[in-house]
């Protein structure tokens, strides 16, 4: 089980960076932009590692409090959510 939640996580993050490299480039070029709760929501359903980086890659929404908290937390607790899996028998299978 815990296989699939790192290939869901793995998978979310890398669509949460693309993501915010997408709203960066919009924004230079003042175009259309991605809603930032939907920025937040790639972070909080899994894709916080991917939102993290893509924050500095990209140097996107790292002024806003609302990035600057909320990402890293989600990472804390989707990390959190991962050792407590491992540590309670949830094997890789």
């Amino acid at each position: 089980m815990m296989k699939w939640v790192c290939i869901y996580l793995l998978i979310i993050s890398v669509i949460a960076f693309i993501l915010y490299g997408i709203d960066k480039y919009r924004a230079v070029k003042k175009r259309w932009r991605i809603p930032e709760a939907t920025l937040v929501l790639f972070a909080a359903i899994g894709g916080a590692a991917g939102a993290l980086l893509g924050m500095f890659v990209w140097h996107h929404k790292t002024r806003k409090w609302k990035f600057r908290i909320l990402v890293p937390l989600f990472l804390v607790i989707w990390i959190g959510i991962l050792i407590y899996g491992f540590g309670h028998g949830l094997t890789m299978n």
